[in-house]
């Protein structure tokens, strides 16, 4: 039964542009995005980036109560925290996935938190920033050596 439908959600996720790692449980992967080390996700449109929490990050966090956001104008540094998550579990670091300058952050979060956990790709990102350095990009993961990266982290857990 679990294989028949893990069988059709790899269907679903193929048609939906998202990858599914061959595990139990499957955290959701975006095929467009590139991918932290320390869980974050990021789109580049142009000279800016979006970016916010992984699916997998949001998912061992638990449900997220509160989301510190950086002020507007505020310089942004590649794999530095510029604002934590806070969970019923813990509070963790939100870091940084490239650097520049935040255009934008999502006030929504602070009256409802809990996007990051049910929207973690659309509704729940977290800040908008110029970029200062395209180049960093290229060190991020795409979404099959992110995909391998959580399966590895997982198992050594």
């Amino acid at each position: 039964m679990a294989a028949a439908r893990f069988l059709w959600a790899s269907r679903v996720a193929s048609r939906l542009r998202i990858s599914v790692a061959q595990r139990g449980f499957a955290s959701v992967v975006l095929k467009d995005l590139k991918y932290a080390d320390s869980h974050e996700w990021v789109k580049i449109d142009g000279n800016k980036a979006t970016f916010g929490i992984t699916d997998h990050a949001q998912d061992h966090l638990g449900d997220v109560v509160y989301v510190e956001l950086p002020d507007l104008g505020r310089s942004v540094s590649q794999g530095e925290s510029f604002g934590a998550v806070e969970s019923v579990k813990a509070t963790s670091d939100i870091n940084s996935p490239v650097s520049g300058k935040v255009v934008e952050v999502n006030e929504v979060l602070t009256e409802s938190p809990g996007l990051v956990n049910t929207s973690p790709y659309e509704e729940g990102w977290i800040i908008k920033v110029e970029l200062s350095d395209a180049g960093e990009v290229e060190k991020l993961m795409d979404s099959d050596k992110y995909s391998k990266f959580c399966e590895e982290e997982d198992a050594k857990h």
